[in-house]
């Protein structure tokens, strides 16, 4: 059986999948890491894990004798660099993109070029310190001019795995064009101040998303995409089977709402709402807001289930209730001052609440969907209004939930919305950026599975 094999690496989850010719997924497996210290006691990625986990993984998915692989691609989470000395060894912790960023330092730097607003707005990136990864690479010339010396190729996450088994270090747009502040959307290079700072030396050449390169493992040869950064993976099983108008609620640690169908450039409040612009594999502008909201999920249910001594997994089994959702409409009256637009990683309200204040589990849980998604119609409206957009596809975790998907429909209640699996879509998505290469099968019309719900479902 044909197959290209997918390394998607998650924040959380890291995994490994074998993709057939029609896009099924025929093998998959999955671990997770523990965190490490960088040496100012940050937590950060452990690298040398990661990368014996990539090399073991790619030589056990060539090795099975009932697949051929032919391809290999990545997909990873953004706002990551891994700097590399001449002879390719790793020189530096991958630094969290949390990592604190000291003060003053982007406004010091964005000074000589007409100011922060101004190269935020250039850049469609928001100021976000750690995770505008541009701005790592600058921290460790002002900070560690020993260490930036030494720093031959600053590698965006997707091109280290890839460089791993091509040997070819690289840079791939839809890294390089996500919130990185590198990269000048209305100019179509590098910004000025990347120029002026001399960081384009430590850049490595950009290579085609939608291209593949020789790679080798245990020997045998393959072909081998550049990577690219998830966001814009999971798109691309979505613009493939859809021209009209939509919109797509990519839910994981991020919940990031993408719309392909906006074309209007990022004004100053929605930058400081923390809006901005992915760019495609094939270069083209993505208009998304972004929310910490899967993380914020992830510690809330382990803080019910240590209250309730509850499986942290518990509210898998919690199924949407309309009775749950009208008691808690009347208690908590919706004209309450909003949470949101302050800052991207601020919590809902639920992080305030005592739990005492719920009789059960899930009546709790409902409780903080609802807070979440206070935050998420806030975000997702930002990037949806004045736009031709009718759908909304959700995929990820989320759109498992049925409790997130109900409250979905009932805040946009104009609006189509379904829960859309493509089974893995941003595994799928890094495997049909390079399809001509490896697959000699049409694209398959069902690769988006979706479900619809309704938002008057939800009333009782």
């Amino acid at each position: 059986m044909r197959c290209i094999a997918i390394l998607d690496i998650g924040k959380t989850n890291k995994k490994a999948f074998l993709i057939d010719e029609h896009y099924r997924i025929v093998r998959e497996s999955g671990t997770c890491f523990p965190e490490i210290k960088d040496e100012d006691g940050d937590l950060c990625e452990d690298i040398t894990l990661l990368t014996n986990w990539v090399r073991d993984s790619l030589r056990e998915l060539v090795s099975l004798p009932e697949y051929t692989v032919t391809a290999i691609n990545f997909s990873t989470y953004g706002a990551s660099m891994v700097y590399l000395d001449e002879e390719g060894h790793i020189l530096a912790p991958l630094y969290n993109y949390l990592k604190p960023f000291p003060q003053g330092m982007q406004e010091a730097l964005c000074a000589g070029s007409g100011g922060l607003d101004k190269v935020c707005s250039d850049t469609a990136s928001p100021a976000l310190g750690s995770l505008n990864a541009g701005l790592q690479l600058y921290r460790i010339k002002q900070t560690k001019p020993a260490l930036f010396d030494k720093i031959r190729y600053a590698l965006h996450l997707p091109q280290y795995i890839s460089f791993l088994v091509t040997g070819q270090p690289l840079s791939d747009i839809t890294s390089v064009g996500c919130h990185t502040m590198l990269w000048d959307f209305s100019q179509q290079r590098y910004h000025e101040w990347v120029l002026k700072e001399g960081l384009t030396e430590k850049l490595a050449p950009i290579f085609p998303g939608n291209r593949v390169l020789p790679a080798t493992i245990e020997g045998s040869n393959y072909m081998a995409g550049v990577g690219l950064h998830d966001s814009s993976a999971a798109l691309i099983p979505y613009l493939s089977s859809f021209s009209e108008p939509f919109a797509l609620i990519s839910t994981g640690t991020w919940c990031i709402t993408l719309n392909p169908f906006n074309n209007n450039p990022l004004t100053p409040a929605e930058l400081a709402a923390d809006c901005l612009c992915y760019l495609t594999y094939e270069n083209r502008p993505v208009k998304a807001a972004r929310l910490f909201a899967g993380n914020e999920h992830e510690q809330e249910v382990k803080r019910l289930a240590e209250y309730y001594q509850t499986p942290v997994n518990y509210y898998q089994q919690v199924v949407f209730d309309p009775a749950i959702f009208a008691q808690l409409l009347a208690v908590a009256p919706q004209h309450q001052t909003p949470v949101h637009g302050t800052g991207l990683l601020q919590s809902s309200r639920f992080a305030e609440r005592p739990l005492t204040d719920f009789i059960s589990y899930e009546i709790a849980y409902h409780r903080l969907l609802m807070d979440i998604m206070e935050q998420q119609q806030f975000s997702s409206s930002l990037v949806l209004a004045d736009t031709p957009v009718k759908r909304i596809f959700v995929d990820g975790g989320f759109s498992r939930n049925t409790v997130y998907m109900h409250l979905l429909a009932a805040a946009f209640p104009h609006m189509e919305v379904y829960a859309a699996s493509v089974a893995q879509a941003t595994a799928v998505g890094a495997a049909l950026a390079i399809h001509r290469h490896w697959n000699t099968q049409q694209l398959p019309a069902d690769l988006v599975e979706m479900r619809h719900y309704s938002h008057g479902s939800i009333y009782i």
